[in-house]
């Protein structure tokens, strides 16, 4: 079950929002806890049990780490969740790297992919480590630490909820008609990102790879893989933010328009904010962060960038893509030091070609569409090129004006106390809605890109 689907809008969550606001206050979070549960197991039956396994464990450790504050019990920890993660994300992986070094084929294990295992195993982590760090104390019950990890907005694709962040609303959250409301506005502006933009863009650059290819296609394709990519996850950050402000929760953003950043390192404070600050946080500053060596600095970032890749996925591709952000990451850290890096084109440029790699699993493929992308090997524009910029003209246009919050804040700056622009927000809401209604009845859409992850 997905949060664009039909099955999710008007029988799942009505249902769920009936219940738990007509229940008194105090079961709320078994009533989250069971329709969560409920959730997972509609995408995920037979790993439910692995789920709330991974909960009683991870709560177990929690708390013989803070009543002994023991080293042993943190790093028990740490090792049985990163070897579950490893087990189902990288084993075949690791079986075929191997067959292809030794050629000599390896039979790959039948194993299937767990729904969002990097993001709960991330939260679990998290805890365990701040539990550790005195930062936050143990949950007080295993309902509470299930609750907190079984959250169905942020279950499968994040964002990377901390159990610090929301420790004291999963006790005493107050819901509000305010927050509710802020929450709806929210979701139905990530669930028009994700079904009217990103998969717009998904059908655009998919036929463009059907059609007889330029230099200029190729460009149009990049752009589609960078916007699908942006608009979906997102646009789904949007939703679990809304989806959690429904039921009282306020958890950090996700996304920042990052593709007006200024630099490599600025597109990184905007994009996937809770990814980049838990390695930041978790492995980044524990290893030394920027207080030692140059030497040192550049093995920390090299680490910590090789490991986002290959957080993201189990093919080198990704590797490839956190090594290749790691590699603008150190030139602007050393070579313009004294100098910083402000250029929006520069930095763009540099986010459409990483989202080439993110995109194309081969390596060899990466290398014939970079070539392709200056000409090389094929003509700089054709008829059908041209067809199709014309065509999709104006979904490039609401690419680029979305990527910016321009737009908004001019709406945002003249809504205040203007009863005609807050009437027609509720309508261009409402449009929203029911074009998002159209298009999943008259079409099929795609499940979220960092599902997969």
């Amino acid at each position: 079950m997905v949060f664009s689907s039909i099955s999710f809008l008007f029988f799942f969550l009505p249902l769920l929002l009936l219940i738990y606001y007509i229940f008194p206050k105090k079961y709320h979070n078994e009533i989250l806890l069971i329709f969560s549960i409920f959730f997972y197991y509609m995408g995920e039956k037979e790993y439910v049990i692995l789920l709330l396994l991974s909960c009683f464990f991870n709560y177990y450790i929690g708390k013989k780490i803070e009543k002994k504050h023991s080293k042993i019990y943190l790093t028990i920890g740490i090792l049985l969740n990163i070897g579950i993660l490893f087990y189902y994300k990288y084993t075949n992986f690791f079986i075929e790297s191997t067959s292809k070094l030794l050629n000599h084929p390896f039979e790959t294990l039948n194993i299937i992919l767990p729904l969002g295992i990097s993001f709960f195993t991330f939260q679990n982590l998290s805890y365990l480590i701040d539990v550790y760090k005195k930062d936050v104390p143990s949950s007080k019950s295993f309902r509470k630490y299930t609750t907190y990890i079984t959250l169905f907005p942020q279950l499968v694709a994040g964002p990377i909820v901390r159990y610090k962040d929301v420790n004291d609303e999963l006790e005493t959250r107050k819901e509000s008609f305010s927050s509710f409301s802020d929450g709806v506005t929210r979701f139905i502006i990530g669930l028009g990102k994700k079904v009217l933009i990103a998969d717009a863009f998904y059908r655009m650059y998919t036929n463009i790879y059907n059609s007889n290819m330029s230099s200029f296609s190729y460009i149009l394709v990049a752009l589609g893989f960078t916007f699908q990519i942006y608009y979906d996850f997102s646009g789904y950050s949007d939703m679990a933010i809304g989806l959690g402000k429904m039921f009282g929760f306020h958890w950090k953003e996700n996304f920042n328009y990052p593709l007006i950043a200024t630099s490599v390192t600025d597109f990184w404070r905007r994009w996937h904010i809770s990814l980049s600050s838990f390695f930041r946080d978790y492995v980044y500053i524990p290893l030394g962060g920027n207080r030692c060596s140059n030497i040192k600095n550049i093995r920390n970032l090299f680490l910590v960038w090789t490991l986002t890749g290959f957080w993201h996925g189990a093919n080198w591709n990704f590797i490839l893509w956190g090594i290749y952000f790691f590699f603008f990451l150190i030139i602007e850290k050393y070579c313009f030091k004294k100098k910083k890096i402000k250029s929006h084109c520069y930095t763009f440029i540099v986010i459409v070609i990483s989202f080439i790699i993110f995109n194309i699993t081969d390596l060899k493929e990466i290398m014939t569409f970079l070539k392709s992308m200056i000409g090389i090997g094929v003509p700089l524009w054709n008829k059908e090129s041209i067809y199709f910029l014309k065509n999709n003209l104006i979904l490039l246009l609401i690419g680029f004006i979305g990527m910016s919050p321009y737009l908004k804040n001019k709406i945002n700056n003249k809504k205040k106390g203007n009863k005609w622009i807050e009437i027609g927000s509720m309508l261009y809401l409402l449009i929203i809605f029911l074009l998002v209604i159209s298009s999943i009845l008259s079409n099929t859409f795609n499940p979220f890109i960092y599902f997969r992850f």
